[in-house]
């Protein structure tokens, strides 16, 4: 009898596109594994990765404002989640593997450090071999996960979240919108958290992009989406005065958000937290947990702390610097 897997790779067969990446033709684990009678091997990716540690602290990592006032910013789950939506809005519109989309987007922040690219611009400054959360992110899901053990994805899956950045190179197409996506996501929903911060008004916004694009965040993601789905079939791309656009209002939010507003004084202090961190996590390795002395014998002490850090939340992070540099307050016993 036929499994609702097979009967799912039959189905890809008969409506995908034939650009899309089936999963019947997945590029193999590192270690084969049982196939699972309900779930594709994409779709078992996918719920590989929001069970793991490394996803659930995605929760308490920042996206952009380091511990904001309020319920409403972005933290890096919601902005997964928010990804993962438009990717595959996309791919669904594509006929491409929706699947396959949504395991990358799941994924492609796990790597992240503490307090969002100030924690990892800090990491890169202090070791020595450098440090790029999309490149952790292969790492978190092919080895440091399960206890070093990794969650031993398909090849395409890990290939997707080690290139979502600007300069990677995704070899499916499911990775490429992937990347779209996440640049789309990114810059809207900062813009809004932006405005919410009072840090720029919708007005702020550059007029030629907003004309183009739109004047709401609804409307400028639902632009971007239809200009990939209109000009996208064997190249994902959008057209040409949209990307114009696109490009200048990320400019724009590099140089008034992204590098220079009043949100981003407190991110001075994250150089200063990773920075002690880093040299007390050196000088005493035996304060990590057991799995980075084991990283730390096979791949030098700098790895070991830099993964170890990688992996902490904000919350975590904060408060490991207190119990380590702040002094206590205590009292006199009984006379």
């Amino acid at each position: 009898m036929e499994t609702v897997r097979e009967r799912i790779l039959r189905q890809e067969q008969l409506i995908l596109s034939p650009y899309a990446q089936l999963a019947k033709d997945t590029w193999g684990r590192e270690f084969p594994e049982e196939e699972c009678d309900l779930r594709t091997c994409y779709q078992k990716d996918r719920d590989k990765i929001i069970h793991c540690k490394s996803f659930r602290r995605l929760k308490q990592k920042t996206q952009v404002f380091i511990s904001p006032e309020g319920d409403h910013y972005r933290t890096r789950l919601t902005h997964t989640l928010e990804v993962g939506q438009i990717g595959r809005t996309i791919c669904r519109a594509l006929a491409l593997n929706e699947d396959l989309c949504e395991a990358i987007a799941m994924g492609h922040d796990l790597g992240h450090t503490p307090f969002g690219h100030a924690g990892e611009r800090a990491l890169n400054d202090l070791n020595p071999k450098g440090f790029s959360h999309a490149k952790q992110s292969g790492r978190v899901v092919r080895y440091l996960e399960r206890n070093l053990k990794g969650l031993n994805l398909c090849r395409e899956v890990i290939n997707g979240i080690e290139n979502h950045t600007r300069s990677g190179n995704p070899l499916t197409r499911e990775g490429i919108v992937l990347r779209f996506a996440d640049r789309i996501a990114y810059l809207n929903h900062d813009i809004e958290d932006a405005i919410t911060a009072g840090i720029l008004t919708e007005e702020d916004l550059p007029k030629k992009c907003t004309d183009v694009l739109g004047h709401t965040k609804s409307e400028r993601i639902t632009t971007l989406i239809n200009s990939l789905v209109e000009n996208s079939w064997a190249d994902i791309r959008m057209a040409p005065e949209i990307q114009t656009q696109f490009e200048a209002l990320s400019n724009f939010m590099y140089d008034n958000v992204y590098t220079d507003s009043i949100a981003k004084v407190e991110e001075k202090k994250v150089d200063i937290l990773v920075a002690e961190l880093y040299k007390y996590f050196k000088q005493h390795p035996e304060k990590m947990p057991e799995m980075y002395h084991v990283i730390a014998r096979e791949e030098g002490l700098d790895r070991a702390v830099t993964d170890y850090i990688q992996g902490m939340s904000d919350d975590f992070a904060s408060l490991t610097f207190e119990n380590i540099f702040i002094p206590k307050p205590w009292k006199l016993g009984k006379a």
